[in-house]
């Protein structure tokens, strides 16, 4: 079996791609990648029995009808969202939710932070990927299936905090986070 993961930023150059090939009581790193357009990721998953994609792979429910309705000058669902709880809704998919209360984290918002341009990539993505392999259900039933890294990390008992940054400091964040992980999971 072949796990693709993907770290999905707006532009190419920062996106990332890692595959795994798992054996009988082993896995391979057999592929990783920086730089990676959305074509390679497509074609990777092709090759691939399941894809984490560490990315939004949709909206809140009720940001659709509520954009609708202000493009349409039409108030009533517009002001069902008034207050901080429909602003929420409009910010917060289920997922998120979901996520919040198994770890106490809460995520970016895929329609109010600079997660959107990841995510409008995303969808560009899904789309190329229905195309050549059909519709990936957006529940993480099918082959495709959205990624909370530090959540992971998180219930995993590793220490995801600070893992990502900027800068040389990066890489030893980073491997104190591998030598965590190898210690747990040889």
């Amino acid at each position: 079996m072949r796990t693709l993961g993907v770290d999905l930023a707006a532009a190419t150059k920062k996106t990332a791609v890692a595959m795994i090939e798992w054996g009988q009581g082993s896995a391979r790193l057999a592929h990783l990648a920086l730089g990676v357009d959305d074509q390679e990721i497509v074609d990777l998953f092709g090759t691939a029995g399941m894809t984490g994609i560490d990315c939004p792979v949709g909206w809140p429910d009720a940001l659709l009808p509520f954009l609708t309705a202000h493009l349409n000058f039409d108030a009533g669902p517009v002001l069902a969202q008034d207050g901080i709880a429909g602003r929420r809704l409009l910010a917060y998919r289920d997922t998120d939710r979901f996520t919040t209360a198994q770890t106490g984290l809460i995520p970016l918002s895929v329609s109010a932070d600079r997660l959107a341009h990841p995510a409008m990539r995303c969808a560009v993505i899904q789309a190329r990927i229905a195309s050549l392999h059909g519709p990936q259900p957006r529940d993480g039933s099918g082959r495709l299936a959205e990624v909370y890294p530090a959540a992971s990390l998180k219930i995993w008992g590793l220490s995801g905090r600070g893992y990502k940054g900027r800068g040389s400091a990066e890489t030893g964040r980073l491997g104190l986070l591998l030598t965590d992980f190898k210690a747990q999971a040889p």
